[in-house]
Parts: structure tokens; C-alpha cells; sequence
């Protein structure tokens, strides 16, 4: 009952101190508050993650189609997938088949033809002019907006447009995959994540939780010296040294629990924008940051709990006695060798790990989580006593230096844990940047696409060639195309209708067949075989030989007549080049000169078009010609890579919570330093009032919160290297350091500390004034 009555008396000094105290709370609460907030929406992200992966679930159609014909339930879908200036869009055709066809999440009823159910971000972008372009792809009229549970995230752009030319269109094209018929949807098969990526996410939960943590624990300190000398009139009012911790202890936790009430605060508030942001293409509803209540009470009382546990363990080096406070006078010298036992048991935990790689099942979490725990920890750790050896040997210059040198002298404790956590932060995130850049080839691979040869794929398909001349004209004269190249395709069979044993037929002029093929001489009339191509198949063409050409050969069920056509005897070899798709032709490359006379076949057509590279639009206005052209066009963009889904996911949410974990630490030490300098008001205004300058106290400053920068870094380089190494084993990967991006994670914490040293000196200045010395 003593320890309650001492810890209720300590939080009643915290609460009714008057103004000091208040002010003390306060900020306490604040640093607390903040690391709270962002525990919270910590925990609520899977949860948010899951969410938004279970509503794009309950609309895929992909597999959901049916064999079956037309029915009551049946719906057509087409799919209108496409980008605008970067942004996916996600576009589907739809058409009910009967009328008790399926509704799409988030749409209360089919659009009529012509019309569309659209999302909001997606309305407000064609009402804008940055959407004028994409109106003219999308040019149905709105009729009604897409609800959140049909939407990926707030941000997503997606509409259902209505169709009465889809049932024709499925007629034609039959299962050939273009419309699909559905009597509903369906999810998709979650598939397993590998040990890698698993070991990825979890070292991503602990590098950013981590900092956190440790701001909490520094927050829940500050004030310290003033609270010290408090307790040292309880010691001459007769309160014993038990007594004057656990009051101690009882202002930590008042101070804790005001803060956890601020951070829900915080958090309640911060919840209802985060629909406003989107981190590398991924945002969500408010709706979805919902804490599990099991994981929020967990913090509710983990917080309160650490910050006792803190208090005491900091009171076991402070001697409060009656007439004062030994720790004012020099601290003896910490010691060493118990700070590296942390650090080692982390290693004992991640070495076994090592050499295990992708393919011996999964990682131990509990191992791996408390190996890298342990290590950070010894950041922390570590990082006071490199402050102290190095500041005891730092000595004179000018008077800023100098008064910077003796205060970290002084108090280097504090100065340490002001860095403790960007130190932390940094550490980690060296340690996974090794391990994103180790493993990454995993999940994003080259594409075999050449986009220094062409930018764009449209194909063109159509019974009909004056139409498709057209279409053809109309995208060459599109303006920032700068070059088109069309290769024609066509089917040779050996009998008129013979679907089984068919010979693939390019058809384009000699520049354009160059595109596919290193041709030894072209002129119009030529006519090659196509040699060393990706699909290997059984030649029926010979020299001489008959061939039928149509394209309804191999499965289009495009309506056109065969054509008999006698392959010339002069037909050469020409060896295949990989096409800006990457991919190497068979079968017989033909110049338009080559086919019969007066013949109109139709083919279908893929066209690789190059833009301007100074056009940003151009690639939205062909986009915009292909669609005119085809609703349902697979017209799109070619890339260099493909990324993995999963890991472009775990991708987007390390930036989510690193965004979040920079902007803690950015006012973690905001309100550290501002703490810093109340505690020191008197101080500063006495030195002012004496002549001292205001740059040389400002000089100070910046010198008290570079020197342990520095070296809190530095040692924040090694243990993440250290870290990085060890997590490169564990996969089986080779130790290599890609020196740019860790130099650039020390650089950005030093970037922080800079600014926030930047945003503190208007409140420095203004404590520097004789007013302070006044006192109640």
C-alpha cells in the first residue's frame, strides 16, 4: 500500500504543481503522446492492409467466369484496364445477361449503356483539366458513385461503365478470354508467403517499432533534473531514498497516462486524414486504421508500465540526499562491459540462422525478432558511454565549443538519449536497405522489354482492313509519336480450315520486319522464314508449296475467307531478333508485295509506338486513339521491369511507416530540445545578462547537438552494417554493401536532427532575454 500511496503522490505533484509542473506534464505528454499515436496506427496496419485486400477480393473476376451460356444470373464483363499519367486505372465494361445478374461491390445498380458508376477520386480528376485527356478515354456520362466497399482505397481510379455491344463481342471472340460471362465473384487463392519475404516483414515491424519505443522512454524522462531537485526537499522533509524513487516513478506515470490519452487524441485525429495521403500509390479508408482492441489495451498499459520501470531503473544512478543531488557534480564513468552483452546475445540468436536461405522453411520469429531487438538495444546501450569517452577528451576552442564541450560533459546522459532513438532508427534502416537490395532481384526482374526501342503496344484487331488502315493512320498522325511500327499477322494453313497445323505469318514492310528479324536484303515482294524463334513449331511451308492464309486459322473466330497462296520458291533464311516485347518470332515474315493481289485480308495487327521523350502527354493521347478504336484494347505502356506483387506490397508498406516514423522522430525531438532548453532558461538568460553573444550561446547549442549526432550515427552505421550482414547470411546471400543508399540513411538522420536544431533556435532566442531570470 506504501508504493501506491508514493506513486499517487508523485502523480499529484505531476498534475498540481502549478504552471511548472503543468508545463512539465505536458510536454511529457507530448513525446509520449506521439510515439503512442503512432503505436496505435502501427498495430491498425495489417489490419488496414488486410481490409483493403479483402474488398479488391470481393470484386475480382478473374477466374469467376462460367461456361454455361446466357442466363437470369449471368453478367458480361469486359475489361478496360488502363493508366493516366502514371495512375492505374481500373476500368470494366459491364452488361446483364438476365435480370437477376450480379451487382459489383460498391455499385447499387447496373449503369444503363453509355453511362457509368465511377469512383469519387476518379470523378474529381475528369472534372479537373489534368483530366481533360482521360475524358476523352473514358467518355461515358456519370450516373452514379462507386461506395468504399468497392474501392481499393480512397485514391483508387475505377468506374463500370455500361454496354449493350459486349454480347455481340463474346459471340465473336468466343472463350478467346476478351468478355467474360459471370454469375458472380470470387476470391482470389491466397498464395504462400516465402520465409524471405516473411523474415522481410517482420524486420520491418521491428526496425520501425523500435524507435519508438526508445522516444518513449527518453519522453517519460524529461524534467529530470528539475524533478531531481524536488526530490531532494522531499529528502529534507524525511521522505527516505525508497520513497523519493517511486514518487519519481509516480510522476513518470502520470505524465505516461495523460500521454496515452493525448495519443488517442492523436491518433483519433490523425485517423480521419489519412484518406487525404497516399504513400507510393497506396492509401486507405479511415475506416480501416482499427486497432485490435486486444493490441490497444496492450499499449494502454505497456506505456504506463515501461515508463515506472524506466523511472526506476534511471533513479538507480541518482543519490538524492537532503542537501542535494550528486549527479550534479561529475558522474563517475560508465562502464563498459555489460553495454556489449546485449548486442552479443542478438548475435547468439542470429547466427544459427545464417546460411539457411529460401528454401529450408520458415525463420524461428521469436528468434529472429529478439536477436534484432538485442542488437538495436545495444545502440542504446553503447551509445551514452561512446559520448561520455569521447567528450572527457574533447578540449578547448572557442567559447560556444567550450560551452558546449562542458555541458555534454556534464550531462552527457541526456545528450545521448536526445539521439538514442534516431540512432536506432538509422541503424535499422541500414540493415534492412542491405536486405531490400540483397533480395529485391527476387521480386523484380527484367521484362525482356526494350523501352529505348518503343514506349507503347497497341494491337489492333478488326475484320474489316480500310478500318484498320485507318486506325492505323490515325495513331502514326497522333501527335509525339515519333515512330510506328506495324507488323501484320495472318495464320498458313495447309488446307483451308485446319485449326491443327497452321504456320505463323508476319506481314510488314522491309523497315518494319527489321524490328524482328536481321534481314540479309529487303526490297517489296520478299519473303523470309523466320529462324531461331521462341516457339519452336512444325514447318509445313516449303518453297513452292501452297499455304491458305486467314487469320481465323489457330482459334479467332474472325470471319474472313481463305486465301490460297503459293510461297515463292526465292524464300530466305532470316535469323529473329527479340522485338520490343522481348520476344523472338517463327514462321514466315512476308512484305505486303508478297501477298496476292487484290486480296484484303484482315489481320490483326500489333503496333509498337515510340513518343516524343519530352511529350508527357503523348503516351495518354495514343492510349486515348487505341481505346477510340477498341473499348477493350490491352493497348499499354512497356516496362523494364516486373515487380512482384507481395513484395511491391511489403515495398509500399515500409514507406507508410517509415513516412511515419520520420515525422516522429522529427517532433520527438522537437519537443525534447524544446524541454531541453526550459530546463535551462535561467541558465541562458544569466549568461545573456553577463554579455555573453547570443551566437555564441546559439553556437553552443548546434555544438551539443552535433557532437552526439556524430557519433550516435557512427555507431548507428556499424550496427547496421553489422545487422545487415548477419540478416544476409540468414538468406543466403554474400556480404556486399551498397555504400550509397546506407550513406544516404545517415544522411537523412542527420537531416532531421539539423532541421529540428533549426525549428528550436526562434524559442532559443527568445530565452535569452534578462526577463528570464525573473522567478515566483
Amino acid at each position: 500500500m506504501s508504493l501506491l500511496r508514493d506513486l499517487a503522490l508523485g502523480a499529484r505533484f505531476a498534475l498540481s504543481g502549478g504552471r511548472e509542473g503543468w508545463t512539465r506534464t505536458l510536454l511529457t505528454a507530448v513525446g509520449v503522446g506521439l510515439g503512442v499515436a503512432l503505436l496505435l496506427g502501427t498495430t491498425a496496419l495489417p489490419g488496414a492492409l488486410n481490409a483493403r485486400t479483402a474488398r479488391d477480393n470481393a470484386r475480382n473476376d478473374y477466374g469467376a467466369s462460367v461456361d454455361s451460356g446466357p442466363a437470369a444470373d449471368t453478367l458480361l464483363i469486359g475489361r478496360a484496364e488502363s493508366q493516366y499519367r502514371g495512375e492505374d486505372v481500373r476500368g470494366r465494361l459491364i452488361q446483364a445477361e438476365g435480370a437477376k445478374a450480379p451487382l459489383p461491390p460498391g455499385v447499387s445498380a447496373l449503369p444503363a449503356p453509355g453511362t457509368m458508376a465511377v469512383s469519387p477520386a476518379l470523378r474529381d480528376l475528369l472534372a479537373s483539366p489534368e483530366g481533360k485527356l482521360l475524358r476523352e478515354r473514358i467518355p461515358y456520362r456519370i450516373s452514379a458513385t462507386i461506395a468504399d466497399q468497392g474501392l481499393m482505397g480512397p485514391h483508387e481510379l475505377a468506374y463500370y461503365a455500361g454496354s449493350d455491344t459486349l454480347k455481340q463481342r463474346k459471340d465473336a471472340v468466343g472463350d478467346s478470354g476478351e468478355v467474360l460471362r459471370v454469375n458472380g465473384f470470387v476470391d482470389r487463392q491466397k498464395e504462400k508467403i516465402d520465409p524471405v519475404l516473411a523474415l522481410l516483414i517482420v524486420i520491418i515491424f521491428v526496425v520501425l517499432l523500435m524507435p519508438v519505443g526508445v522516444f518513449i522512454a527518453a519522453a517519460v524522462r524529461f524534467g529530470g533534473d528539475r524533478r531531481d531537485r524536488r526530490l531532494a526537499a522531499l529528502r529534507l522533509a524525511g521522505a527516505d531514498r525508497r520513497m523519493t524513487r517511486w514518487i519519481a516513478a509516480g510522476e513518470a506515470l502520470a505524465g505516461a497516462v495523460v500521454g496515452v490519452v493525448v495519443g488517442s487524441l492523436f491518433f483519433v485525429i490523425g485517423r480521419q486524414y489519412v484518406g487525404e495521403v497516399s504513400i507510393a500509390g497506396l492509401n486507405v479508408f479511415p475506416s480501416d486504421i482499427d486497432p485490435s482492441p486486444l493490441l490497444a489495451v496492450g499499449v494502454a498499459i505497456a506505456v504506463p508500465a515501461s515508463a515506472v520501470a524506466v523511472t526506476l531503473f534511471a533513479m538507480r544512478s541518482v543519490v538524492v540526499e537532503p542537501l542535494g543531488v550528486v549527479r550534479t557534480s561529475m558522474p563517475r564513468r560508465r562502464r563498459m562491459w555489460w553495454r556489449v552483452l546485449p548486442p552479443l546475445a542478438g548475435l547468439g540468436l542470429l547466427v544459427p540462422l545464417m546460411g539457411r536461405g529460401r528454401n529450408s522453411g520458415t525463420f524461428n520469429q521469436v528468434q529472429v525478432i529478439s536477436g534484432t531487438v538485442l542488437l538495436l538495444i545495444g545502440v542504446t546501450a553503447l551509445l551514452p558511454w561512446l559520448v561520455e569517452a569521447v567528450v572527457r577528451r574533447l578540449g578547448g576552442g572557442s567559447v560556444g565549443w567550450q560551452l558546449a564541450v562542458r555541458r555534454l560533459q556534464l550531462t552527457s546522459g541526456s545528450a545521448a538519449r536526445m539521439v538514442n532513438g534516431i540512432a536506432v532508427a538509422v541503424a535499422g534502416a541500414i540493415a534492412l536497405q542491405m536486405l531490400f537490395g540483397a533480395v529485391e532481384g527476387d521480386y523484380i526482374k527484367s521484362s525482356g522489354e526494350d523501352t529505348s526501342r518503343a514506349q507503347l503496344v497497341v494491337p489492333l484487331a478488326g475484320s474489316d482492313p480500310a478500318r484498320q488502315s485507318g486506325e492505323l493512320q490515325t495513331l502514326k498522325a497522333t501527335e509525339g509519336v515519333t515512330q510506328a511500327v506495324v507488323l501484320g499477322s495472318l495464320n498458313g494453313g495447309e488446307k483451308a480450315k485446319d485449326p491443327e497445323h497452321y504456320t505463323p505469318v508476319t506481314v510488314a514492310t522491309c523497315a518494319d520486319l527489321s524490328e524482328v528479324a536481321t534481314l540479309p536484303s529487303c526490297r517489296d515482294g520478299d519473303t523470309f522464314t523466320a529462324t531461331g524463334g521462341d516457339y519452336p513449331y512444325d514447318n509445313i511451308a516449303k518453297p513452292g508449296s501452297t499455304l491458305y492464309l486467314d487469320p481465323a486459322l489457330g482459334g479467332s473466330r474472325i470471319k474472313a475467307a481463305a486465301v490460297a497462296w503459293t510461297l515463292p520458291a526465292g524464300t530466305r533464311d532470316a535469323p529473329s531478333r527479340p522485338d520490343p516485347m522481348g520476344q523472338r518470332r517463327t514462321g514466315l515474315l512476308l512484305t505486303p508485295g508478297a501477298l496476292p493481289q487484290h486480296a484484303k485480308l484482315p489481320t490483326r495487327s500489333t503496333v509498337y509506338v515510340s513518343t516524343a521523350p519530352d511529350d508527357a502527354l503523348a503516351k495518354e493521347r495514343v492510349l486515348n486513339v487505341a481505346t477510340q478504336a477498341d473499348p477493350l484494347t490491352s493497348a499499354r505502356s512497356l516496362n523494364d521491369t516486373q515487380t512482384s506483387g507481395r513484395f511491391a506490397g511489403v515495398r509500399k508498406g515500409l514507406y507508410i511507416g517509415a513516412a511515419a516514423v520520420l515525422m516522429l522522430i522529427g517532433a520527438s525531438l522537437l519537443v525534447s530540445m524544446l524541454e531541453q532548453l526550459r530546463e535551462r532558461k535561467k541558465l541562458l538568460s544569466a549568461l545573456v545578462a553577463f554579455g555573453t553573444r547570443r551566437s555564441t550561446l546559439s553556437w553552443s547549442v548546434l555544438w551539443q547537438t552535433a557532437v552526439p549526432v556524430a557519433l550516435g550515427l557512427t555507431l548507428a552505421a556499424v550496427v547496421g552494417l553489422g545487422l545487415g550482414s548477419v540478416l544476409l547470411r540468414m538468406v543466403g546471400r554474400s556480404v556486399t554493401v551498397d555504400w550509397v543508399p546506407a550513406v544516404s540513411m545517415v544522411g537523412i538522420g542527420a537531416g532531421v536532427v539539423l532541421l529540428v536544431t533549426a525549428l528550436s533556435l526562434p524559442p532559443l532566442w527568445r530565452l535569452m532575454r534578462p526577463e528570464g531570470l525573473r522567478t515566483e
